[in-house]
């Protein structure tokens, strides 16, 4: 099912300007209609060792959704890089109401480098007509300028999709195609500023939009890749998201990799991992880092990540069926174990609680464990950490939208800075706290 989704995306993501796609009039998407501009390409890690970033966006960055899958990866899957993570969203947000608040709310705090996702709001739920795209290329320009005279590198992403019409629209007999067009003419300015700016992009845009006709062929036709509502996702969707973001960035989602000689029984381990002992093909690995973990067990009292229990593959609320609609496991998720040397025709594999066969073949070529064991020995520890960062991002949507705007702040804003950051400084050491190398054992036998 996996390869087939992929090959369905590949096909209506391959549509760039001038590019014709066969249209899928399910829920009226017609793909062909859209004119897509060539994404700038990222070249590299665009991270830096010790960055600080901000995640700026309206209310689908305070969904606290992708923004969290975006710290839990940076903080587990490339701790190395020390990177630290502010979540900035704000329900309903403009570019011109960021960019009002953005010195107070954002630039105070000295990001290194920050993300941006607009234009859902700055589209006014209508069709297009130039007056939109040059109010939101103003100020979008303007943001870009204002980071960037703080020393702030920048990633522009452009907004989601319109799933349907929401109801708070002003006119609701306009159509999602429609919709879907205006966001397109943002998408295609954010290009542009991107392109003139000399700074990067994330294209969520286009990956969401051909992702959920992907999803509505494969999954059904209420599958909703931007939530009931058709603006705000649920799982599914900011996987999406996250996925565009982390590759903008430049990550090349490589978690480690095991090498086993069966002839020999000794097992080499790269960077983040090391062998304890490796005997009869059963090895005891100590990391540093952590695969990147789709479903995980309850943890936090805020929200969890939907359980094992529960994770429907066909379900617009599954993390793991997010990563059917994009390669993420592949791009950015690889954690792989190379049997080398093998003279049975089939070994079974066994990690945490699960147990898998595979032929000698697809061990000499190498298994990405993180893809085939969704639930393994990392998903309790990697389950506290995300625990830690939900309540960070909960905090930081308070500290700002309530605590910089009450009647204390009103009359001595920096007391109420002060202590507000001593309070997330707490929250901030917890989720350090809760990254912690996990011993694991790893066992390869041939049947």
């Amino acid at each position: 099912m996996y390869a087939k989704l992929f090959i369905g995306l590949s096909l209506v993501a391959c549509s760039l300007a001038g590019a014709q796609v066969a249209d899928s009039n399910q829920d009226g998407i017609q793909l062909s209609q859209f004119t897509v501009l060539p994404a700038p390409k990222t070249s590299g890690l665009v991270l830096k060792r010790g960055d600080r970033l901000a995640i700026c966006g309206d209310s689908i960055t305070e969904q606290k959704r992708y923004s969290r899958l975006l710290e839990d990866y940076l903080t587990v899957c490339v701790p190395e890089l020390n990177v630290t993570v502010r979540q900035f969203g704000w329900s309903g947000e403009v570019t011109p109401e960021f960019l009002a608040r953005m010195t107070n709310d954002c630039l105070r705090f000295k990001p290194t480098i920050a993300t941006t996702c607009y234009g859902m709001n700055d589209h006014c739920y209508r069709p297009y007509e130039p007056s939109i795209g040059d109010r939101y290329r103003k100020y979008t320009t303007a943001i870009v300028e204002s980071f960037k005279a703080h020393e702030v590198r920048v990633i522009l992403g452009s907004s989601g999709c319109i799933g349907k019409v929401p109801f708070w629209a002003k006119d609701t007999n306009d159509t999602p195609q429609v919709l879907n067009l205006n966001l397109c003419e943002l998408r295609n300015i954010d290009v542009g500023i991107a392109r003139d700016e000399k700074i990067g992009f994330a294209d969520v845009f286009w990956p969401m939009l051909t992702a959920g006709v992907t999803a509505r062929r494969e999954y059904g036709a209420n599958y909703g890749i931007a939530g009931r509502d058709g603006v705000h996702p649920f799982w599914a969707g900011h996987v999406v998201m996250a996925y565009a973001f982390l590759k903008a960035l430049g990550l090349d989602g490589e978690i480690g990799t095991l090498t086993l000689d069966l002839a020999t029984g000794k097992m080499e381990a790269t960077a983040g991992h090391e062998v304890l002992s490796a005997h009869d093909g059963v090895c005891e690995i100590r990391s540093s880092r952590y695969p990147f973990c789709a479903c995980v067990p309850a943890a936090s009292s805020v929200e969890s990540y939907p359980t094992y229990g529960g994770d429907d593959l066909a379900s617009d609320d599954s993390i793991r069926s997010g990563e059917t609609l994009v390669p993420f496991n592949e791009d950015l998720n690889q954690f792989k174990l190379v049997a080398k040397h093998g003279k049975a025709s089939n070994y079974k594999v066994s990690w945490g609680t699960e147990s898998k066969t595979f032929t000698s073949d697809q061990l000499a070529q190498g298994i990405n464990l993180a893809a085939e064991y969704p639930e393994n020995p990392f998903s309790a520890a990697f389950a506290k950490v995300d625990a830690a960062v939900i309540a960070k991002q909960v905090y930081e949507t308070k500290q700002i939208k309530e605590l910089f705007r009450s009647p204390e702040a009103k009359t001595n804003l920096e007391a109420v800075v002060k202590r507000t950051e001593r309070d997330r400084a707490a929250l901030v050491a917890l989720v350090k706290s809760s990254f912690v190398p996990v011993t694991h054992i790893l066992a390869v036998s041939p049947e």
